[in-house]
């Protein structure tokens, strides 16, 4: 197994993208869908959301920052803000981590439940600069569940770029296992400053220094990059 790429023009990518996660929807209406938050997505977001029927699917947040439940770089903050606030026919269900849960641990075994209560059809993903999917950080192994992290310096860096204020060193993130047990996975990777990590992703050594490079052993994962993501390659 390995890792299908598909790299589009920089200026294209969020059209070339859309078209296929509509055309997706079509064909799948009731889809189980996992979601990120993050600039990646972002523009992708924005071309999907006026036409994008999400009517009859059921959205799983990927993972949530510990942080103040006012700051606008929480994830389900950034997803509904991006995305999800402006669809034209949003989704059925919305499931997300509750970060400021009395008993961590149970909330994570609760919301892995009801994503195990009919799996994913399809995960979007980003690609963290240190390789990390959600907040599955270096070190994770492919079995891992869904957990409490403890965050890389890298991940509490980017989330200031959503909140200055915002300096997160924990969160909840959908473990590795659930991820890789989707039906399909699209890897979504932009901008010359991933290039050297996507390369590794898909060229170096699988394990978990690397964690998306566990990508490389599913059945059906796609990475769609842009032209400066994929220079390495």
């Amino acid at each position: 197994m390995s890792l299908h790429l598909e790299v589009f023009e920089d200026d294209e990518w969020a059209d070339r993208v859309a078209q296929r996660w509509i055309a997706y929807m079509q064909e799948h209406p009731t889809a189980r869908l996992c979601l990120p938050t993050g600039e990646t997505p972002r523009p992708l977001y924005a071309r999907c959301a006026p036409v994008l029927d999400l009517s009859a699917a059921v959205v799983f947040v990927l993972d949530e920052y510990d942080l103040p439940p006012e700051s606008p770089a929480r994830c389900v903050a950034m997803l509904r803000r991006d995305f999800l606030g402006a669809l034209a026919h949003p989704p059925a269900e919305i499931h997300a981590l509750d970060i400021d849960a009395p008993n961590p641990e149970a909330e994570c075994r609760r919301f892995e439940a009801l994503v195990d209560d009919g799996g994913l059809s399809l995960t979007l993903l980003g690609l963290g600069s240190n390789g990390h999917l959600g907040l599955n950080e270096p070190g994770t192994t492919p079995d891992a569940p869904t957990r409490v992290v403890r965050l890389d310096t890298a991940t509490t860096l980017a989330a200031a770029r959503y909140d200055p204020d915002a300096k997160p060193t924990r969160g909840m993130t959908l473990g590795l296992r659930p991820i890789l047990d989707s039906r399909e996975i699209w890897l979504l990777v932009t901008g010359s400053h991933k290039a050297a990590t996507l390369e590794r992703a898909v060229n170096g050594p699988i394990g978990p220094d690397l964690p998306a490079t566990y990508l490389r052993q599913h059945p059906n994962a796609t990475v769609f990059a842009d032209r400066s993501a994929a220079a390495a390659l």
